[in-house]
Parts: C-alpha cells; structure tokens; sequence
C-alpha cells in the first residue's frame, strides 16, 4: 500500500512538473534596421522555443535561413555574406525569467517580465537582459519582447560600400504563442 502511494505521487509530482512546460514551432521572430539610405526587415515564423515556468528556463532556436525579406538580394546577402548561414546555421538564445515566480499559470493576465540569458549569433554568444510580458489566457501562453542587438557584439561585418545601407544595431522582435506540452 505504501508502494503504491509513493508511485501514485511520483507519477503526480513529475505530471505538475512536466505540465509547466510549454512549446511552440512557430514563434516569429523579426529584425528591423533603419537607415536614411533604406530599411531592412526580415521575419520568420518558424524558431522554436520552449518555456519551463517550474524554473524559469527559455530557450529559443531560429534556422538562419528561415529569415524572409522583402528583396531577394538582401536574403541572398544575409545568408552569404553577413550571417554567413552555411557556417552558422542557427541561432540560439537560452536564458531564464528572472521573475518567473511571479506568472500564475492559473490565472489569466498579463505578467511583465525580465528575462537574461546567453544569445549565439554568428557564432558568438552575448548575455543579454531584456523585457516582455507574457500573457496567460486560459490554456495558452504567449510572449513578446523587443530589444536591440548590436552587429558588431556578434561579429557581424559590414563592408564600408554599404555601411550606410545597414544600421549598426537592428532591433529584435519576438512573438511567440505557446501550447503546453503533454506526455
């Protein structure tokens, strides 16, 4: 009988652990450089992410070349010559909610948080702290966050001929709705 007890809230404790778990494919992710000459916007919707709200832990993962511009030339640039996708095809953020306390997920609402953790461009890693907010509406969850990286913190060339094509900062913009993972 004892056995069965313990199993019995094993099997619950690692249920309630698992369902604060939360997931999604298709987080958009976008970019935006301004500049007198021209503006560059790019996005994709296809980064992949997953919460866990029991500690707090984000992590996020964009394929270079799922990124979308409006000119063909500015992808194919990107991809070539700037982000240089074929030697680093992905980027990465993995981080933790400072306050993720604070985000009842039993409680619809809208929860502002911080959020500070490692971001992998181009094959360089920056700590970054930012903000957002994460919205709780029954069951699903979702996030946005907007905060500027810095080219040149990741590496990032730009040759001289176009320097004033591209901002030396871009800002980054996150959407992304979650679904809870379920065993």
């Amino acid at each position: 009988m004892k056995t069965t007890i313990l199993m019995l809230a094993l099997v619950v404790s690692s249920y309630t652990v698992f369902a604060q778990k939360y997931f999604t494919k298709t987080a958009s992710v976008q970019f935006f450089s301004a500049t007198p000459m021209e503006n560059i916007d790019a996005k994709t919707g296809q980064t992949t992410s997953i919460i866990d709200f029991s500690t707090g832990d984000v992590v996020f993962k964009i394929r270079i070349k799922t990124f979308q511009f409006e000119k063909a030339l500015m992808q194919e640039h990107f991809n070539e010559k700037y982000l240089e996708s074929e030697k680093y095809p992905e980027a990465t953020f993995k981080g933790k909610i400072d306050n993720y306390t604070t985000i009842n997920l039993k409680k619809d609402g809208e929860y502002k948080v911080a959020v500070t953790g490692d971001l992998t461009i181009h094959g360089v890693t920056k700590k970054y702290t930012t903000v957002g907010v994460i919205t709780v509406a029954g069951s699903k969850v979702s996030v946005k966050a907007k905060f500027p990286v810095k080219l040149a913190d990741h590496d990032v060339k730009i040759p001289g001929a176009v320097k004033d094509n591209i901002s030396e900062t871009v800002d980054v913009s996150v959407n992304a709705d979650y679904t809870e993972m379920v065993k």
